[in-house]
């Protein structure tokens, strides 16, 4: 296996295209996104009508919430909530 140091390792680096700009604004909305998710989950374990609500109509629920019903994160409690 070769070794590489970290000046080989940012030379190779400096090489690659630069990264899309939807892979950008996506990296930089995931903190948001997971706290939000994060947020809606923990209300979900501590409020039983909040809960019900949500697994009832989702979108529904979070935008009377005051969240903003973002498909990413729709499918992120979706998931943890059918698991």
């Amino acid at each position: 296996m070769t070794s590489y140091d970290e000046e080989q390792i940012a030379a190779l680096l400096r090489l690659l295209p630069p990264a899309p700009r939807g892979w950008v604004e996506a990296a930089q909305q995931l903190p948001l996104a997971r706290a939000t998710i994060d947020s809606i989950l923990a209300r979900a374990e501590a409020d039983a009508a909040f809960r019900a609500r949500i697994i009832s109509d989702l979108e529904t629920a979070l935008e009377g919430e005051g969240y903003e019903a973002i498909p990413s994160v729709v499918a992120a409690v979706r998931l943890h909530l059918d698991s």
